[in-house]
């Protein structure tokens, strides 16, 4: 493996919890944490440190078991992204509003756990096009959507053809040409 620009900044991981601390969505991008026994107890321990804070006005930064942690709460929901103790602050809140911005676009306004849980897919996807291997590739949150949602920039589907798009694609795709139809 080549070695990494080490001015080139890492995320560690990203959290997505309850409001209970429970697992939602997770990545985790290096190998302290290499066990689910070992996320687990990382994510408990920070969920114990963060839960009795109110970040729901603004983004949190907290240094805990040394990483610097940037989070906010939206709805009954908890966004956490991680890095290493001397990474840019900024950056990783940069990540953080990107992470909870897309999501935001892709569930129509509609964060709850409830919903994250049915488009969980979705979810996972968009943190896969924010941060891939611990590197931060996209933080656009318009841009995150798109590409999880395989739309262009003018809102057009892309060619991809039925059989490829999962059944909830497939019939959200049919309700919107549906409906414009039914508008013109």
């Amino acid at each position: 493996m080549a070695a990494m620009d080490p001015t080139l900044p890492i995320v560690k991981n990203l959290l997505l919890l309850d409001s209970e601390g429970k697992r939602i969505a997770v990545k985790y991008y290096t190998p302290e944490w290499s066990t689910v026994a070992s996320q687990a107890s990382f994510e408990k321990a920070l969920w114990n440190k963060t839960s009795r804070t109110n970040a729901r006005a603004e983004a949190e930064i907290i240094m805990f078991d040394n990483v610097v942690v940037v989070y906010k709460y939206i709805g009954d929901l908890m966004f956490y992204v991680t890095g290493s103790q001397d990474e840019n602050e900024l950056i990783l809140y940069t990540v953080l509003q990107a992470f909870y911005e897309s999501v935001t676009i892709l569930l129509r306004q509609q964060v709850e756990k409830k919903t994250v849980l049915e488009n969980l897919d979705l979810v996972l996807l968009a943190i896969d096009e924010i941060v891939d291997g611990g590197i931060i590739v996209e933080t656009e949150p318009a841009m995150i959507a798109s590409r999880v949602t395989m739309r262009g920039a003018d809102g057009e589907q892309n060619a991809v053809p039925i059989t490829e798009q999962t059944f909830s694609k497939a019939l959200a795709s049919a309700k919107e040409h549906l409906a414009r139809s039914l508008l013109k």
